[in-house]
């Protein structure tokens, strides 16, 4: 039981200490960067709870594309035939 603990323990940590690494600077909230690895890193669970919480950027789910959401074909595409 320790020792399963302990392995959630470590992937959280690693979880959150790479997911700060590969934020951009602009989008991390309350501290810098650097800061946020420095406290994962020095104070694991503590650290890893913290990013997760208050310092990752909130992500919007679907927005990952043009902000379109679905491909429309050309002959469908209102704006496409007015160029023509």
């Amino acid at each position: 039981m320790r020792l399963l603990i302990t392995l959630l323990v470590l992937a959280l940590s690693f979880y959150a200490f790479f997911d700060c690494a590969r934020t951009p600077q602009e989008e991390v909230a309350k501290l810098p960067k650097w800061a946020w690895l420095l406290l994962i890193f020095l104070f694991s669970s503590i650290g890893a709870i913290l990013w997760l919480a208050i310092g990752r950027p909130k992500r919007n789910p679907g927005s990952g594309r043009s902000g379109k959401g679905k491909i429309i074909p050309p002959d469908d595409d209102p704006d496409f035939l007015r160029k023509l």
